[in-house]
């Protein structure tokens, strides 16, 4: 996911991928510890989508 593109996204519709991203990170983590997760470099990219939408909502609120 590009910066570019949830620059475009309204506060609701960032809200809602935020929100969705932390559901599935928690969902990663879960079949990574009971060694279900074929691709552990999956629970990096889903954590960097998340510091990319809260750092979009920062400057959207600035």
């Amino acid at each position: 996911m590009k910066a570019s593109e949830l620059r475009e996204m309204t506060s609701e519709q960032l809200s809602v991928k935020l929100k969705d991203l932390k559901e599935e990170l928690f969902k990663l983590r879960f079949q990574h510890a009971i060694h279900q997760l074929d691709n552990p470099h999956k629970i990096t990219d889903v954590k960097r989508d998340i510091a990319r939408v809260m750092t979009v909502m920062r400057q959207k609120n600035v």
